[in-house]
C-alpha cells in the first residue's frame, strides 16, 4: 500500500469513528508509534545512504503494522507484536536478525510484552535467547497460553530464561533457527573493533570505562526495538526486543524483560477530567504536622475550620474516566533499570502529578532523570542515554509521546490526522540535522 492510499484509509477511519463519539458505544481512534533504537546518532555517525535506508525502513513497518490495526476487531496485541517481529527481521536493528554480539561473540537475545489489561499476568520478559527466530513471538505466546491451566508451565510465571522456555517455543511451533542465523557482518565488525578499542583503553590510550574516539564518531546499537499500540477498544499494548548491548559480559540481564524499567503499561479509572490533574493527596496528620499545615491538622479536628477541598465528591466519582498508558525504553538499559524508569515516568500520570507527556520528557528528555543519573559521565560514557516512546488514553481520546536526550531516536507513527510520521533527528530531515 502506497504511503498516500494509506493516509487515506487513515483518515477515513479516523472521520468515521469521530462521527461516532457522540455514542455512548463510540469506538476509540486506533494509535500507534514504534521506535527502533537510540543513541549517538548525528551526522558524522551516520551517512545520508543509511539515513534514508532507516527511514524507509521504519516508514514500511509503520504502514503495514497501522493497516493491521485498523481492520474491524484488531488487537493491540497482535499488532504490536506483529510490528516488533518485523523489526526483529531487519538487520538495520538491533533485535533478532542484526542483534549485536555479546565479548565472547554470541547473541543473547531478550524481549518483553505487557497489555494495560485484559490478561491476568499483564506482563512477561524473556532473555537469554538464542534459536527462538523472533523473541517477541515467544512473549506473546506466554502471556496468551497464560490464561489457560496447564500451558507447560506459562500460567506461572512472568519471566522466563533461555533454554526451557526456548523447549516450550519449539513444542508450541515457533520458527526455531540455529544462532548463525542472527549472524550479520556489520555488527561482527562492531563487535570486533569494539574489543580492539577495549585493548587500547586497557594500555592506557584512553581512561577506563570512557567511550573512545571510534565510539563517539560511529552510532553503536544500544537500544530496544519497540511498538506500543492503542486499539479500538482502549488497550494498549508494549512489545519490545533486543540483542542488548554491544559486547556486554555473558548472561548480562537488560532492562528490556525487566517489568517497569525497559517497559510499563496499565489502566486504571480516574474522577471527572476537571479534577484529574494536579490533585493533591491527602495527607495524614502526622505529615501535615511535618511539614507546618497547622491549619489544615486543626480543620481535620474542627469542622468550623475547614475549607474546601478539591477531591471529587462522590458523585464526581460515579463519572469516572478510564485512563491507560504504556511506555517502552531504548538506550543504556542499565541506566533505565536503576531508575525504573518506564514505571517512574507512567507513575507522574498516574498520581495526577502531570501529563504522560510530561513524564517521558521529565524522564527521557534533554536534561531528564535520565541524563542526570550519569552525573560527571555523561556523555564521557554511555550511562543516561536513551529514549521513551508512548501512548496515553484519556476517555476515549489517544495521543502518542516521545522524547530523548541524544543525538537521534528512530521512530515513527501515525498522526492524529491520520498521516504517518517519521524522525530520526528532530528535525524533518537529514539537513536539519541532529541536536546532540
Amino acid at each position: 500500500m502506497k504511503p498516500k492510499q494509506h493516509q487515506n484509509l487513515l483518515a477515513e477511519v479516523i472521520m468515521m469513528t469521530e462521527d461516532k463519539l457522540g455514542s455512548s458505544n463510540a469506538r476509540i481512534v486506533p494509535r500507534i508509534i514504534i521506535h527502533g533504537g537510540a543513541g549517538n546518532i548525528t551526522r558524522k555517525s551516520m551517512s545520508r545512504e543509511r539515513y534514508d535506508a532507516y527511514q524507509a525502513s521504519l516508514r514500511h513497518i509503520l504502514e503495514a503494522s497501522a493497516e493491521l490495526l485498523f481492520k474491524p476487531g484488531a488487537t493491540a496485541l497482535d499488532v504490536a507484536a506483529s510490528a516488533v517481529s518485523m523489526l526483529e527481521d531487519d538487520p538495520l536493528y538491533n533485535s533478532g536478525k542484526g542483534a549485536v554480539f555479546t565479548s565472547e561473540g554470541k547473541n543473547e537475545l531478550e524481549c518483553s510484552i505487557m497489555v494495560s489489561n485484559g490478561y491476568r499476568k499483564r506482563g512477561i520478559g524473556c532473555m537469554m535467547l538464542r534459536h527462538v527466530k523472533n523473541p517477541i513471538k515467544l512473549a506473546r505466546e506466554l502471556l496468551v497460553r497464560g490464561e489457560v491451566d496447564g500451558g507447560d508451565g506459562s500460567q506461572d510465571h512472568c519471566q522466563y530464561n533461555g533454554a526451557f522456555v526456548e523447549s516450550l517455543a519449539e513444542k508450541w511451533g515457533l520458527d526455531m533457527v540455529d544462532p548463525s542465523y542472527f549472524f550479520t557482518q556489520q555488527r561482527w565488525d562492531e563487535h570486533k573493533k569494539g574489543l580492539e578499542e577495549k585493548q587500547k583503553q586497557e594500555r592506557g590510550h584512553f581512561p577506563t570505562g570512557e567511550m573512545s574516539e571510534w565510539e563517539r564518531g560511529n552510532y553503536i546499537p544500544l537500544g530496544t526495538c519497540g511498538a506500543v499500540v492503542l486499539d479500538s477498544f482502549g488497550t494498549i499494548c508494549v512489545a519490545t526486543s533486543t540483542g542488548g548491548l554491544t559486547n556486554k559480559v555473558p548472561g548480562r540481564i537488560g532492562d528490556t524483560p525487566t517489568i517497569g524499567a525497559g517497559f510499563w503499561a496499565e489502566e486504571w479509572h480516574d474522577g471527572p477530567a476537571s479534577h484529574m490533574k494536579y490533585r493533591q493527596p491527602r495527607l495524614t496528620p502526622l505529615d501535615q504536622l511535618s511539614r507546618g499545615h497547622v491549619r489544615s491538622l486543626v480543620a481535620d479536628c474542627l469542622p468550623a475550620f475547614q475549607t474546601s477541598r478539591a477531591e471529587p465528591t462522590e458523585s464526581q466519582n460515579a463519572s469516572s474516566v478510564r485512563r491507560a498508558v504504556g511506555l517502552s525504553g531504548t538506550g543504556n538499559g542499565d541506566s533505565f533499570l536503576r531508575m525504573a524508569a518506564c514505571r517512574t515516568a507512567a507513575a507522574k500520570s498516574r498520581f495526577g502529578l502531570t501529563s504522560l507527556s510530561q513524564g517521558v520528557k521529565w524522564m527521557a528528555g534533554p536534561n531528564g532523570e535520565l541524563q542526570k543519573s550519569a552525573g560527571d559521565r555523561w556523555k564521557r560514557f554511555h550511562e543516561g542515554t536513551g529514549g521513551i516512546i508512548g501512548i496515553e488514553l484519556v476517555g476515549k481520546k489517544g495521543e502518542v509521546v516521545w522524547d530523548y536526550n541524544c543525538g537521534g531516536m528512530f521512530r515513527a507513527w501515525i498522526d492524529e490526522d491520520g498521516s504517518p510520521k517519521c524522525r530520526i533527528f528532530r528535525g524533518e530531515s537529514y539537513e536539519s540535522g541532529p541536536d546532540d
